[in-house]
């Protein structure tokens, strides 16, 4: 695993899910996939998958990101630090409801475990589902 911090500002030019993009960083560069540093959306075919997609879709779809690299994953994405209209995409997205903090990579992150509790008390997004099922688990299953 290696640390990168230069900062990019890149297009988004596509959503995956509530905690993937498409990127394009240059005209003439290929197109890379960020993964959202320290949160987990619901996947395809799981409650809330689409809302969150959405959610994620109203923020940064077709706008300029700031990107800041911290890792690549097992699937080759970009695992960053994201911002969308001048917006934490990650506390966006969890504030909102519409991801978990990604406990196993979150150790940087300690304001999203109290963005997440805010949207569960107030059963925000997935929070209001009585049984929500974390992403992990349900790739699991």
């Amino acid at each position: 695993m290696q640390m990168i911090s230069a900062i990019l500002v890149c297009l988004v030019v596509g959503i995956s899910d509530g905690d993937s993009m498409t990127v394009r960083c240059a005209a003439a560069a290929p197109q890379r996939q960020v993964r959202i540093h320290a949160i987990d959306a619901p996947e395809r075919y799981q409650s809330f998958s689409d809302a969150a997609r959405s959610s994620l879709a109203a923020l940064c779809l077709d706008t300029r990101a700031r990107i800041r690299p911290m890792d690549t994953d097992d699937y080759a994405r970009t695992v960053a630090e994201v911002e969308c209209r001048g917006e934490d995409v990650a506390a966006h997205q969890v504030s909102a409801g519409m991801a978990w903090v990604y406990e196993r990579y979150a150790e940087m992150r300690p304001d999203l475990r109290a963005l997440q509790a805010q949207a569960r008390s107030a059963r925000r997004g997935l929070w209001a589902d009585a049984h929500p099922v974390a992403p992990w688990e349900w790739r699991r299953r």
